[in-house]
């Protein structure tokens, strides 16, 4: 585990996609907001928005693509939290390498109350992340699975 003070990124709860019953229900990211988003980013790209993918368990986020002159990008969307991530190509988990720098629209989503994660930041080695909030068994996930990144923990799809 990461001392607060050695980190600039805290884990919510939530952020792997576990819950414990005991804690309540995880906050969701509303797909009509994703999707209102993804469309005036895309207006702001001269692009159109590809197929919007609702996150299906196990996933921890929604995907969606946005199609325009210089092809298409792959949007990523926290299902618990308001983050948003651009990836190489559309999959079920990822992990850090697999990101992508967001493109200068990426703007729209700022504006509509998402955190842009940037490639940098979602390639953050776990032991760089304040990860207190990481139960046992979330732990064991990460292991299992050999998560080492702050956007493999995020964007994920444990069994």
């Amino acid at each position: 585990m990461v001392s607060k003070g050695k980190s600039d990124f805290t884990l919510p709860r939530g952020a792997t996609g576990f819950f414990r019953s005991k804690d309540g229900p995880l906050p969701e990211t509303e797909l009509r907001a994703f999707r209102a988003a993804l469309y005036a980013a895309a207006r702001v790209a001269g692009s159109e928005v590809g197929e919007v993918e609702e996150r299906g368990y196990p996933r921890t986020f929604h995907t969606a693509t946005v199609i325009g002159r210089e092809g298409e990008s792959t949007v990523l969307c926290h299902a618990h939290h308001p983050w948003v991530a651009f990836a190489k190509a559309r999959r079920d988990w990822y992990r850090g390498e697999d990101f992508l720098s967001p493109p200068p629209w990426a703007h729209a989503f700022t504006n509509a109350g998402f955190t842009v994660l940037s490639s940098e930041r979602l390639a953050t080695p776990l032991s760089d992340v304040d990860t207190s909030v990481l139960t046992q068994g979330e732990w064991r996930q990460v292991r299992f699975y050999g998560i080492t990144t702050l956007g493999g923990v995020l964007f994920n799809a444990w069994d």
